[in-house]
């Protein structure tokens, strides 16, 4: 009897399918950080946001005092004016322009006066004055240090997605090295088989025209990877099911980093906040787009109490990812780069903190 040696690419692929895996492995990491990523880029854009409206407020505060100064001056020059006018008869309203030694007293009192609110006026410019040197100081070194931040987080997620891209590089070309080893051991297994069945040929007839006709092992995937990209109609529904409604319309729409682009446009992408936020708008109801800020802006529900549209929260404070609640068991979000928005499980561990109702 004739005995098949195992053909010397079982070892090898056995030892490139271990290292397929182990770059599986790596590439779902990256894509996991890549959400964190993402949130921690709208989290610096969103403080940068902040400082540059506090800067506005500051200035248009000094203004406002300087409006005030303005004023103040202009009305006691019109005084003066109307009392040059009336060659002095003002004087009679106006102590302040008589020449009677009896009024004089008034006079020096209304000089006080008038020269008082006009100084007070002044020195509270200057105090505003000085406060916005400092508070603009302190802002715009805050301001630096956020766009610095920006930037940080912006290269960040662009090492991110080139490390993705290169791990999906490594893993094409060792998936590919595997078919090749696969398609070597068929061939030597084909070889051996024809030795053995020299004297048994209708054997080999039989085992060949098998071989032949291997079964059909994926039908139908095409049909659901159409389907993903068919827009439903937009929402109709009011609240958390109208979000939900919006959130779907979006299936299969690419992950992009700091994205809020839905079907349609130029170039359409959403981040994990990006589609919270986008969705909840299409109800009426606006979020920013970022998750902390999304958790810190919704009213915490209970787990047992979720309702669809109810936003799920990773990491502290909601700072790492954003999901919507769908229904039990499902929920709907963009997870990472070189995925697309999708339903899936619902999670409730890995790095879950809790739900709030926007």
């Amino acid at each position: 009897m004739f005995i098949a040696a195992r053909p010397a690419t079982g070892d090898a692929i056995s030892d490139a399918k271990a290292k397929a895996a182990a770059i599986e492995a790596q590439l779902t990491q990256a894509q996991n950080q890549m959400s964190a990523l993402s949130q921690q880029y709208d989290q610096a854009q969103y403080q940068l946001s902040q400082i540059n409206s506090s800067i506005a407020t500051t200035k248009a505060n000094v203004a406002a005092d300087e409006a005030q100064v303005t004023k103040n001056k202009a009305t006691l020059s019109k005084a003066a004016v109307a009392n040059y006018i009336t060659d002095g008869t003002a004087a009679a309203q106006n102590p302040i322009f008589s020449g009677n030694e009896q009024t004089l007293g008034a006079t020096t009192e209304y000089n006080k006066v008038a020269e008082g609110d006009i100084s007070l006026a002044v020195d509270n410019l200057h105090t505003a004055e000085q406060s916005l040197d400092a508070q603009e100081n302190q802002l715009q070194g805050e301001q630096t240090q956020a766009q610095t931040q920006v930037t940080a987080e912006q290269n960040a997620v662009a090492q991110n997605a080139q490390a993705i891209q290169s791990q999906k590089s490594a893993l094409a070309q060792e998936q590919g090295q595997i078919a090749t080893l696969v398609q070597q051991q068929q061939q030597a297994e084909a070889a051996a088989a024809a030795q053995a069945a020299q004297q048994k040929q209708a054997a080999a007839a039989s085992a060949a025209a098998a071989a032949a006709h291997p079964s059909a092992g994926s039908g139908g995937g095409s049909t659901l990877a159409a389907g993903l990209n068919v827009a439903a109609p937009p929402p109709t529904s009011p609240g958390g099911a109208g979000a939900v409604q919006a959130a779907e319309s979006q299936i299969g729409v690419p992950y992009v980093w700091g994205g809020e682009s839905p079907k349609g446009s130029a170039s359409p992408g959403f981040d994990c906040s990006g589609l919270t936020a986008w969705s909840w708008g299409q109800a009426g109801v606006s979020l920013p787009h970022y998750s902390g800020a999304q958790m810190a802006d919704s009213t915490p529900v209970p787990v047992s109490d979720l309702q669809p549209g109810d936003l799920l929260f990773y990491g502290p404070g909601g700072s790492e990812h954003v999901a919507m609640y769908v229904g039990p068991g499902t929920m709907i979000e963009a997870p990472y780069t070189g995925a697309t928005v999708w339903t899936t499980s619902l999670r409730l561990g890995d790095g879950f903190v809790g739900a709030g109702r926007p």
